[in-house]
């Protein structure tokens, strides 16, 4: 196949394009460069588009492909392999969607080493695009691996005080999950025929022993990218020191690299292990939801409050996944996608606030709708989409999860759902507590007297976002019509293995 006749192709590296004309730009000429890295990710988001148009959603199969053979390893082929299905298509859109919101978002925090900037933040879109496209698996292990870079530098050049001890603790953890993931995949591919995800999903036939040992490799490397309770420290770190644009693409996208990684990798490939480990998996995402939520609500910083909801709301999106129902797992994914919207959205307003008071603590604010009634009433409708409101993106996936969980065969108990909803209600609190101690109430600073309201800029990096959260809440079959037929597919590997559950 000719590689440059698929999209995938394109949308997976048109963002170097970007970088090598940054390049020969010089480092002070600032516009020049924010400029180039906007338009380059607009276009990156126009090729999605063009994908979703050619993309059958009645389609569970892997679409627009390329496959083209690269090298071999111990006799077996190693494959260029991109393709997008119903499991990737909403997480690609999200990537490409947010990207030119959190480099808009950038013209006026960012004003230091511009040019590194926007290049390892246009390198990390490469990434994270193909971590989404890749059907072999040593591909997506490259691509898994190559976020690490820019991620690692976009935290520890432009993060705040303690991005050093942040960045380290990020990527600490993520390699030495990485490493176990690198084990498993050399172990499959080496053992079972070969390395094509579609291939050994379909031929790949693993004992359950086997099975669950590679389960646990696997799963490791993903729930720590998630983070899965006990393995979430380093997220709280890393988002209260990272640049807005970084909290934004780190909370919208990078943690849904281990929620996807479950999908794509143990579910299909583990399927028995998958059924046995279901209710533990979904025990831990329940203790996240929990912990994450009291935890919250003893925040100060309301940049590290942020961070613990998405250890809440990703809690929710393991409960999905695990549950095993087809109610639920669309639910999850359509979830990873609604919490990229709220949280980043929330980071963004964050990000607002803090270069007008260079402060993240809350009792530096207080009253500010009176001062900034359109950024305070922005908010309020992304922190309502947040805690769940009927109406708005929020609720859609988590209803479908809890539903799918309460009558769930693999879970085989409507205990996991009951327990699960008052995290639904400890968000409201948490959530809702905070929006009155930063913008309801009376002004307390005489600082904040002195703030402007949202530019147009401010408001126009918010109204994507904002029109999502409500055409997923209002409309959302459009985009449960993209995952329905891949999901009922993965589900009907996981009954084949021995289980009734669709």
């Amino acid at each position: 196949m000719n590689l440059g006749s698929t999209p995938l192709i394109w949308v997976t590296f048109f963002p170097l394009a970007g970088v090598l004309i940054i390049l020969f730009l010089k480092p002070e000429w600032k516009k020049a460069i924010r400029w180039t890295a906007l338009i380059t990710s607009l276009a990156v988001f126009g090729l999605s588009v063009w994908v979703l148009a050619l993309f059958n959603a009645a389609n569970p199969d892997a679409q627009l492909g390329v496959n083209q053979a690269w090298f071999t390893l111990g006799g077996n082929q190693i494959s260029f392999h991109l393709g997008v299905d119903g499991l990737s298509i909403l997480l690609l859109l999200l990537t490409t969607l947010l990207s030119p919101i959190a480099i808009l978002s950038t013209w006026k925090a960012i004003e230091e080493k511009v040019k590194g900037f926007m290049i390892f933040f246009l390198l990390l879109e490469v990434g994270l695009v193909g971590v989404f496209l890749a059907l072999d698996m040593v591909l997506f292990y490259i691509f898994w691996e190559f976020t690490l870079v820019p991620m690692y530098f976009l935290i520890g050049l432009w993060g705040a005080e303690r991005r050093i001890y942040a960045t380290l603790k990020f990527f600490l953890y993520t390699m030495a999950g990485s490493l176990l993931m690198l084990a498993g995949i050399l172990f499959v591919g080496l053992k079972y025929g070969g390395f094509d995800l579609t291939t050994l999903t379909s031929t790949a036939n693993i004992p359950l022993t086997v099975q669950m040992w590679l389960f646990v490799a696997f799963g490791l490397a993903f729930a720590i990218k998630v983070p899965v309770w006990p393995l979430h420290s380093w997220l709280p770190d890393a988002h209260t020191e990272a640049p807005t644009a970084g909290s934004v693409i780190l909370a919208g996208v990078l943690l849904k690299m281990g929620t996807y990684g479950f999908l794509r990798f143990n579910l299909p490939l583990f399927p028995q292990a998958t059924i046995q480990a279901a209710p533990y998996v979904a025990a831990l995402g329940i203790v996240g939801i929990l912990y994450a939520a009291m935890v919250a609500y003893r925040q100060q910083d309301v940049k590290r409050l942020v961070a613990y909801s998405s250890i809440a709301h990703l809690g929710f999106v393991m409960l999905g996944l695990f549950a095993l129902d087809q109610l639920s797992v669309e639910g999850a994914i359509l979830q990873m996608v609604n919490h990229g919207l709220s949280t980043g959205a929330l980071f963004l307003i964050i990000g607002f606030i803090y270069e007008r008071r260079h402060t993240h603590q809350m009792d530096a604010f207080g009253g500010l709708w009176k001062v900034m009634p359109v950024m305070g009433s922005l908010a309020l409708v992304v922190t309502l989409s947040s805690a769940g409101l009927p109406g708005l993106n929020g609720f859609v996936g988590e209803f479908n999860i809890l539903v799918g969980a309460f009558g769930s065969k693999a879970l085989g108990s409507p205990w996991f759902a009951g327990v699960a909803t008052l995290g639904v209600i400890l968000a409201a609190v948490y959530l809702l507590h905070m929006f009155q101690r930063v913008f309801l109430g009376p002004v307390t600073h005489e600082e904040n007297l002195k703030l402007k309201d949202m530019s147009l800029r401010e408001i126009i990096v918010l109204v994507p976002i904002l029109i999502l959260i409500f055409w997923i809440g209002i409309a959302p079959q459009t985009f449960l019509n993209l995952i329905a037929p891949a999901v009922e597919k993965l589900l009907s590997v996981v009954s084949a293995a021995g289980l009734a559950l669709v």
